[in-house]
């Protein structure tokens, strides 16, 4: 069975999404001393679980306003879904699908990054309905 072991978020300004996520999740960026611009993202300690990931310059036009979702949505898992929306939007992110009850598993919702990028928030909660 293979497993997702990275993922990538490409940004038209990179310095902006850096800072996005640093805001709102308190993830950490090392730039990569390779021969590309490239950052290393560390979202947790390695004793819990998850993956790391890199944020890179996009190499393509960025995702336009009702355009389908055409990659895989990461989705962060959350103690405090209400504050990490608020400070999704208070930091230049928007709602691309409003928060919803996942009945007996807990709240989700969609967001854009500032590089309109989608990802998800999901907060554990056996009680939602």
């Amino acid at each position: 069975m293979a497993r997702v072991g990275h993922f990538e978020i490409h940004a038209d300004d990179p310095q902006r999404a850096i800072n996005f996520y640093q805001t709102v999740f308190g993830w950490q960026f090392n730039k990569w001393e390779g021969p590309q611009e490239y950052w290393l993202i560390k979202t947790g300690e390695s004793d819990c679980p998850g993956i790391d990931g890199g944020l890179l310059k996009r190499m393509g036009p960025p995702p336009t306003d009702g355009q389908a979702v055409n990659a895989y949505v990461c989705t962060i898992v959350s103690t405090a879904l209400d504050e990490e929306l608020n400070q999704a939007l208070s930091n230049g992110g928007s709602i691309a699908v409003p928060k919803m009850a996942i009945p007996g598993v807990g709240w989700l919702a969609y967001f854009k990054d500032t590089e309109g990028n989608i990802f998800g928030i999901m907060q554990d909660d056996p009680a939602a309905a």
